[in-house]
């Protein structure tokens, strides 16, 4: 059995497979280019592909793919064999630099918003050297890029590392100000966790609204689900516990570096996180881990749930992206050192953050936009979709002392006093993690609470990434023409600081008066669904900013808009019409079959005992049969709601009228059929409830 050292990153080719494999030669020019973006000789192409070849045929692979991940929001894999045929009828393994660096997968059928034509079904991969190849069951996978045949960005890694290099270049311009020559690289880091449930597969097979849209469609609350918060943090059941375990040494073998592990506050609700990384690979590294995750269910007879809201009434799940800035030398800077006043480089990025955030509230909220999403932000378990930054106590007074020219007094070290004298005494935390906000300063780095369990968090970091980038630059352009540096930066900060303050909140993010606050007094947007939000990515001072940095093409941006649009109504639609034939197949025979058998047993009854009433049986047939009109009622009108849809003048259009129309008939229709669950006997019922999913796995 195999250490934990033994087994981390056994199956990535990773620097230390490389030092290994490689010439000195080959591996300082390698380095080269994935430290610094200098270009990839073919040669040194060659020679680490046959290196990794050998390398995977080792581990037992025979077959590569070039791993890229498209605008579906998953990850898309082509398996090329390493056979080649040799002259005498065998075969060889082969593995050049050519093939390596691109690949040629077929576009036609992966979504393109227009970028690509009918009839131009041929794309391009083009691996990312900063990104580790690793070898998943007998497959060695590269990470690539994907593009048009016209050139255009069909994934989401491309835009992600094109903001990771505008970060960089504006970054470094601030760094030459304040001195430092020596930094050649600006990196975003980022560590994900990963909010999940688990159900058992029996009962998921159960439930097509599970098995078509990941959520629960109908489903009444049980008598007991979170109330007492006794699942959150507690001890882990023996099922889940061996889930885990099989999880991490997955992940640890593709040098994931999962690290934390916990019950979350549903039943059935968990969280796995791992430690931070450079954010691209972090990108890759958390696709990958919601791959291994619903693989290792399946082993155990369960299944991962990811969608943002399986279950109505009890917390979704998010994907906390916690997000900083370092250079190559390992300084961060978002890190405000011992005396965050006196330092003004810190200072100035932080400011750099405050700036973007409020600039770009918009673009923030459509970055983790989805329909799952769109249930969860606002409810009690998750920021409000008012975008909003905390900053703690000590922070939000050095930012007063500036703002007001006044004397920084200071922050006191609070001493936590325990009232047991075996118990040590620790200086509490000048900031706390308040999971209200959605953007919260948690002491070196930012926690974007509002990205979805689902979703790839490659488009919140492109967005932070841009804005910050963008802001960086504003302030260097300034700070370059200034006359006098240290004037020029303190009132830079200061009227930052001034103009920016409203973005600022420390308080209750779940409090309603904050959100009448947010946007009746400091004029905060308040975008409660995609189809609210998603439009305003072509608000022309966003094209401006994306565009400008070379992050997007508008013609990129165009088509992003559209795809996440489609994507918001083919989701409704999916769920719509699951809902209307589930509850005319599934759950309104289901309450016919017990109201009859009810009928049925009452006049029995009267035939035995004549005169008795029975009430209570004809109460339950009258109240069932009510609530079966109703069901038939709201299956029509949701029906009539979806027929609508083909008429809408564009996706824009379209988006507005599953807001406005199919989404409200969905919550009409549920209610009926939920209340009829809490009335018909258990064994009639068709499908497993929500008591069953949430306390089913042992």
């Amino acid at each position: 059995m195999p250490t934990v050292p033994e087994l981390f990153g056994s199956h990535v080719f990773d620097d230390r497979v490389m030092r290994a494999t490689l010439s000195a030669d080959v591996y300082a020019s390698l380095r080269k280019t994935i430290d610094e973006g200098s270009k990839l000789d073919i040669s040194v192409a060659n020679a680490v592909a046959e290196a990794m070849k050998e390398w995977a045929l080792a581990h037992g692979a025979t077959h590569y793919t070039h791993w890229f991940q498209p605008l579906t929001g998953i990850t898309a894999e082509k398996h090329e064999a390493f056979i080649s045929p040799s002259p005498d009828g065998s075969v060889i393994m082969e593995f050049s630099g050519k093939e390596l660096i691109k690949g040629e997968p077929d576009a036609s059928s992966f979504p393109s918003g227009g970028l690509r034509a009918t009839f131009e079904a041929r794309g391009y991969t083009a691996w990312d050297p900063t990104s580790y190849a690793f070898i998943k069951g007998k497959t060695l996978c590269i990470p690539t890029a994907f593009c048009s045949y016209g050139g255009h960005a069909l994934d989401k890694k491309t835009p992600l590392l094109r903001s990771m290099e505008a970060l960089n270049k504006q970054a470094l311009r601030i760094l030459r100000l304040f001195g430092n020559d020596t930094a050649k690289h600006v990196v975003s880091s980022v560590g994900p966790e990963q909010e999940y449930f688990l159900i058992t597969r029996e009962m998921y097979d159960q439930r097509p609204d599970l098995r078509f849209t990941g959520r629960t469609l109908f489903g009444a609350r049980p008598p007991k689900s979170q109330e007492l918060d006794d699942h959150y943090f507690g001890v882990i059941k023996p099922g889940v516990a061996a889930f885990m375990e099989d999880l991490n040494d997955e992940l640890w073998k593709l040098g994931v570096m999962a690290k934390t592990e916990h019950n979350e506050v549903a039943p059935a609700q968990h969280e796995l996180a791992p430690i931070y990384t450079t954010t691209n690979i972090a990108v890759d590294q958390n696709q990958l881990t919601m791959e291994i995750m619903q693989r290792v269910a399946a082993k155990h007879g369960l299944v991962c749930l990811l969608h943002e809201k399986p279950f109505a009434g009890v917390n979704g799940s998010g994907k906390h992206n916690n997000w900083s800035i370092s250079t190559d030398s390992g300084q961060n800077l978002l890190s405000p050192g011992d005396t965050p006043y006196e330092n003004a480089q810190f200072l100035l990025f932080l400011c750099a953050v405050i700036k973007a955030v409020d600039d770009y509230q918009d673009l923030l909220r459509l970055s983790v936009s989805t329909a799952g999403n769109d249930h969860r932000l606002g409810a009690n378990e998750a920021p409000p979709a008012v975008i909003s930054m905390f900053l703690g106590d000590e922070l939000n007074a050095v930012l007063e002392a500036i703002e007001n020219d006044t004397p920084y007094a200071g922050t006191e070290k609070t001493v936590m006093k325990l009232g047991v004298n075996v118990l040590p005494r620790f200086n509490r935390d000048t900031t706390d993690r308040n999971r209200t906000s959605p953007f919260a300063f948690t002491g070196n780095k930012f926690e974007f609470r509002m990205v979805g369990s689902s979703d790839s968090i490659a488009c919140a970091n492109i967005m932070l990434n841009s804005s910050v980038a963008e802001s960086l630059r504003i302030y260097a352009d300034r700070l370059e023409k200034a006359e006098d540096f240290e004037t020029a930066l303190h009132d830079m900060i200061k009227k930052t600081i001034r103009d920016h303050r409203r973005i600022i909140f420390n308080g209750n993010g779940y409090d309603d008066a904050w959100v009448e606050e947010a946007t009746t007094k400091r004029g905060l947007l308040n975008y409660r669904t995609t189809a609210d939000c998603m439009p305003h990515l072509l608000d022309p001072k966003n094209v401006k900013m994306l565009t400008g940095l070379g992050v997007f093409t508008e013609e990129e941006l165009v088509s992003r808009r559209d795809i996440m649009l489609e994507n918001y109504c083919r989701t409704v639609v999916i769920e719509a019409n699951t809902m209307v034939d589930m509850a005319r197949t599934m759950i309104a025979p289901a309450i016919e079959n017990y109201a009859s058998d009810v009928a049925e047993a009452a006049q029995k009854k009267k035939a035995v005992v004549p005169g008795l009433k029975c009430s209570y049986e004809e109460g339950i047939v009258r109240t069932l049969s009510v609530l079966l009109d109703e069901i038939e009622a709201a299956a029509d009108e949701l029906d009539a709601a979806l027929l609508k849809l083909p008429d809408a003048e564009n996706i824009v259009a379209g988006s507005e009228l599953v807001r406005d129309l199919v989404l409200p008939a969905m919550a009409r229709l549920r209610v009926p059929c939920d209340e009829a669950e809490q009335l018909t006997e258990a064994s009639y019922w068709p499908f497993p409830t929500y008591g069953d999913l949430l306390f089913g796995v042992k």
